[in-house]
């Protein structure tokens, strides 16, 4: 009997590598070349021929690839009441070798989700086109904002309304987020992966001994973000799946954070109640399988399959190393993925579109052969 409920055992955290039809038309629009109408048409037309992919390329779940988006967390972040997208000095955090553009967003009100918010138009868009087929849809985690806007963010004053008030800016965040479900939820979304670095960061010695030069009690930070995300799982329809995608970095192949989950890993595998997890695996940086003993109910995605680049994994590594995992966590609340997407930001991971296939289609055929119901 087939697997029917996401996650699926063969995966993927969402981002695809933009285009050239997608890459031209942005750039054509912020050089004022063609309308904002233009500029969603070729999405529209770019983002099912996108889902044709996916689906000949064996998927179960569609995503629109993030086509929509510069990058995988602001597009959203931005896009909330209160918040403003600005120009800064440097990338809130510093990769490997290259640097993102350097944007960032700061609050400036009560933080609150619209219902006239981008996202849920490119959500019913995505619907539309994918027809009877199952859609994943991604954004950023509630973790992101406050993260961005209240702790990377090394000079922050937060505004009078949240002023010796963290517990209202932590309410607010919370009632966004549960918003934004119950909105994407009345369209139709039935799968919705959080997308979420900081938990990447905190499993980073150094930014953790960084952090907590600054004051910044981790252990706290870490239950206050739990606890955003199971008040959006308790407000959460029963038949609506919320996996959560943890990220080290995911910029031009490069990443910002190393470290395995043992720091983390009492907390966030213990106590939150998201449905399930994607989990990057794809190398040392991730550490050991021991600390997903602390994993409850949850279903695990692997991410075993580097996105990164274009080389191909072996296929019985990665078969040994998914029994290596089912010590810890039952093979039948195991599945597999890419460690991370293919392009977080418009740029894109250095490999190629067919590269990019061959790794969906390598998760896939190594799911029909390790899990009877793939």
């Amino acid at each position: 009997m087939a697997h029917v409920n996401p996650p699926y055992r063969a995966d993927h955290v969402g981002s695809f590598l933009r285009s050239s039809k997608i890459v031209n038309a942005r750039r054509f629009f912020q050089d004022n070349k063609i309308t904002r109408a233009e500029l969603t048409q070729i999405e529209d037309e770019e983002i099912a021929a996108l889902v044709k992919l996916e689906i000949d390329n064996g998927l179960k779940a569609v995503t629109d690839g993030e086509f929509r988006r510069a990058f995988w967390h602001l597009d959203f972040l931005a896009a909330l009441n209160g918040i403003e997208h600005i120009k800064a000095k440097a990338w809130s955090v510093e990769f490997a070798e290259r640097q993102p553009k350097a944007e960032t967003i700061r609050i400036v009100g009560k933080i609150a989700f619209s219902n006239e918010h981008p996202f849920l138009e490119a959500f019913s868009k995505l619907k539309n086109i994918a027809g009877e087929h199952q859609v994943k849809f991604t954004i950023p985690s509630p973790s992101m904002l406050h993260l961005i806007c209240c702790v990377r963010e090394a000079n922050y004053e937060p505004i009078e309304l949240y002023k010796n008030n963290e517990e209202a800016l932590f309410e607010d965040i919370a009632n966004a987020w549960c918003d934004a479900v119950k909105a994407l939820y009345e369209r139709g979304c039935r799968y919705l992966q959080l997308d979420d670095t900081s938990w990447g960061e905190l499993c980073s010695l150094e930014k953790r001994e960084n952090y907590a030069k600054r004051g910044i009690d981790l252990d706290k930070l870490a239950e206050n973000y739990v606890a955003v995300i199971n008040r959006i799982m308790q407000s959460k329809p029963e038949d609506m799946v919320i996996c959560m995608h943890i990220c080290r970095g995911n910029f031009r192949s490069t990443w910002f954070s190393s470290g395995g989950y043992e720091p983390i890993a009492p907390v966030l595998f213990g106590k939150c109640a998201v449905d399930g997890f994607f989990l990057e695996y794809d190398t040392d940086r991730a550490g050991d399988f021991s600390p997903l003993r602390f994993i409850k109910d949850q279903t695990v995605v692997l991410g075993l399959v580097s996105s990164k680049f274009g080389q191909l994994e072996d296929k019985e590594v990665v078969k040994k190393r998914i029994i290596e995992a089912s010590k810890f966590v039952p093979l039948d609340r195991l599945c597999l993925s890419t460690q991370c997407g293919f392009s977080s930001t418009e740029e894109g991971n250095i490999l190629s579109h067919e590269e990019q296939w061959a790794k969906i289609r390598l998760v896939c055929e190594i799911a029909k052969e390790v899990w009877a119901d793939a």
